[in-house]
């Protein structure tokens, strides 16, 4: 399993402030993301620029925390929040596709963020009252895990039915019939159970029922009152030209 590294930017404001940041910082890392801040990293004496280029550099993504106090630190250059920003904006240059940088916007009654994220979709982390939404929808983007996964496009529903000819493990039909042979000269009986059919084939059932309907159109086989499938004259002579019946 791949942990996201994660470097969370953000201005001390105040002690609650940070006690905010603190706490999303530990429920990031309780829930599988390596997350980091200065308040785990730093000792007096380290170097503050040489922290903010590693983890930038090193992150997969860069939660930034957008209070009133930040933004205006980013946008005048001032700070730590300004070093952090000429990093960003330089990686940003270097890399126009990357979509390492998720903002949050922590404010009052204001979704403003830098200038020069403007572009960029952000968390609304503002109400206390929704946090577990918010904090869902940032969880899931860090582990590339979204709530709603795009469906898989399906079948023109216009099209005539023989050019929607299932062809899983090869040729379908010639697999539906192969099977019907084998049961028609095994048995004294001139029909093959549903049920039976649907054991021996390794397709679902909506695809066997479309299979049946292309074999039905044909002309190769009819289908009886208890879905009981017959074959037919042309589906022995299909059974002959496609070597499917013993000699």
């Amino acid at each position: 399993m791949t942990i996201p590294k994660t470097f969370i930017s953000y201005s001390h404001d105040s002690q609650v402030h940070k006690k905010w940041v603190l706490d999303l910082a530990t429920r990031l890392r309780q829930t599988g993301v390596d997350a980091i801040i200065d308040q785990w990293e730093l000792k007096p004496g380290d170097d503050l620029p040489t922290f903010m280029e590693t983890n930038l550099n090193r992150a997969d993504y860069i939660l930034m925390i957008c209070s009133d106090k930040y933004v205006k630190k980013a946008n005048s250059g001032s700070g730590g929040v300004g070093y952090e920003k000429m990093i960003i904006t330089s990686e940003l240059l270097s890399n126009i596709d990357n979509n390492k940088i998720i903002p949050i916007i922590r404010q009052c009654g204001t979704y403003i963020v830098p200038t020069f994220l403007k572009t960029k979709l952000f968390i609304d982390f503002s109400a206390d009252d929704s946090y577990e939404f918010s904090f869902d929808e940032l969880i899931r983007r860090l582990h590339d895990s979204p709530l709603y996964e795009k469906p898989e496009i399906g079948n023109n529903p216009f099209k005539p039915i023989e050019e929607l000819r299932p062809n899983k493990n090869g040729d379908t039909l010639l697999e539906l019939m192969r099977v019907l042979v084998k049961d028609f000269e095994m048995t004294t009986d001139d029909y093959s159970w549903y049920s039976d059919i649907l054991d021996q084939m390794s397709i679902s059932r909506i695809y066997l029922d479309m299979v049946i309907n292309v074999a039905i159109s044909e002309g190769l086989i009819r289908q009886g009152s208890n879905k009981e499938l017959y074959l037919k004259d042309d589906g022995k002579k299909y059974a002959m030209i496609h070597n499917l019946a013993s000699v």
